[in-house]
């Protein structure tokens, strides 16, 4: 019995229908494509200008028949009471509601109706099975948070059960903990392995400090996907040795869709089919391929909510190779809120000073995680935990190699913990700035 299919079907998410629909994109050629986007664009705009109030009054000033005149959407322009959100027919109990996780400092509630909600399911499980998995029989090991509260954490139990995974804790990445995770893969014949990036990684270090590779004790394995958090090179090249599998990074946002997901040629591939991506600079200008700015996404199949021309909160940039039906993302390179402002007048994505602190302060294995935070303007903190503190020359070469990859004038505080703090979802923030 497909008990993924008839959850989704129990929950009125037409996944038979929605996988059809998928696939006549798909068999479009690049003319028809063209003209399918143009028509989804101009049906979903029109939708909401007559039949949603709240966008009605936010795009007031704009011309329907000129894309660029359409107003950015940020998250809080959204951060009121989701009835006042809700295009008309629609109401809270007859759409997919559910919430953001707060991780962009911007949290807020959205709704998908169901049938743009069974249009995700499609897109996720195409792209999964790219890699020859089937949600419907596949079993997965997932490395996700779960609710502390009694019934939201038996829902998701139940939900894990209908979709044939086991869920480890991310909140306890200790050693004693991890033998239990080994124990399991030792005895359950998993096909793949999915969730948040820097728990996967701890596993794999883990692995790595005990000589043992995952595929040799848990043969059925077919692929790791990650997801959720950033995904460094070398961090790919650990999971890849010690998992003994193709590493897949996968990228897309609870309120739109799975927005990129890596192909079988490695290249991160954008969903054309359901999404409208586009990369604008600061100006809300389009942005030709190869160029970086803001990522901003437009929700074609969503009439209960509308998401048209959002900004993310994501700064990326697509491919000089992409075309309209096969957009590559080139490169993620983090969040808006996450750059951070140097006392020159200098600003710099947040990521840059983990990924700089990272080749330093990770060679030797002593340190197992860290995150950087900006409290002043020339005052960084790293909290990090290892074995053993570490010692004054080793601050002094992070110092220093800060200020050769950034600039001079920085000062840096270091904070040994036994363990890191994580967000209620599990998910760690690798870079924070409390500066505004």
């Amino acid at each position: 019995m497909q008990l993924f299919n008839f959850s989704l079907k129990l929950n009125g998410f037409d996944i038979t229908k929605a996988k059809s629909a998928l696939q006549n994109i798909q068999i479009l050629n690049n003319d028809e494509f063209k003209v399918y986007l143009k028509t989804k664009r101009r049906e979903i705009v029109s939708f909401h200008t007559e039949n949603n109030k709240f966008y009605k009054s936010f795009s007031k000033t704009a011309n329907i028949n000129n894309w660029e005149s359409l107003p950015v959407m940020t998250k809080r322009h959204l951060q009121q009471p989701l009835e006042q959100r809700l295009s008309d027919g629609y109401t809270a109990n007859s759409v997919y509601v559910n919430k953001t996780s707060g991780s962009s400092g911007d949290p807020f509630i959205f709704a998908k109706d169901k049938w743009c909600h069974a249009l995700t399911w499609a897109e996720i499980m195409n792209r999964f099975g790219w890699f020859g998995i089937d949600f419907n029989t596949s079993k997965q090991a997932r490395f996700y948070g779960i609710p502390l509260d009694k019934k939201g954490y038996y829902k998701e139990r139940l939900k894990d059960w209908f979709s044939h995974r086991y869920r480890f804790s991310v909140f306890d990445l200790s050693d004693n903990a991890f033998k239990n995770v080994l124990a399991k893969f030792q005895s359950t014949s998993f096909d793949y392995i999915n969730g948040y990036t820097s728990s996967i990684v701890q596993f794999a270090k883990f692995l790595k400090r005990k000589d043992i590779v995952l595929k040799t004790v848990c043969p059925t394995l077919k692929v790791c996907i990650v997801t959720s958090e950033m995904l460094f090179d070398n961090d790919k090249t650990l999971l890849e040795t010690q998992f003994g599998l193709p590493i897949v990074n996968e990228y897309g946002a609870s309120e739109l869709d799975l927005i990129a997901f890596q192909n079988t040629e490695d290249q991160w591939q954008v969903n054309s089919e359901t999404l409208y991506v586009e990369i604008l600079d600061d100006n809300d200008n389009i942005l030709p391929y190869g160029q970086e700015g803001r990522i901003v996404i437009t929700s074609l199949y969503n009439k209960a909510h509308p998401f048209i021309r959002y900004d993310i909160g994501d700064i990326g940039i697509l491919d000089e190779n992409s075309t309209l039906k096969k957009p590559i993302l080139k490169q993620l390179i983090g969040r808006t809120n996450d750059i951070a402002h140097l006392p020159s007048g200098k600003t710099a994505a947040g990521l840059t000073f983990y990924y700089i602190t990272k080749s330093v302060i990770e060679n030797d294995g002593n340190v197992s995680e860290f995150v950087i935070e900006q409290l002043q303007l020339d005052v960084f903190k790293i909290t990090y935990v290892s074995k053993t503190k570490l010692l004054l020359s080793e601050e002094e070469t992070i110092r220093k190699a800060m200020v050769q990859y950034l600039e001079p004038g920085i000062s840096i505080t270091f904070d040994r913990v036994a363990k890191l703090d994580r967000s209620k979802s599990g998910k760690l923030k690798q870079f924070t700035s409390f500066i505004n």
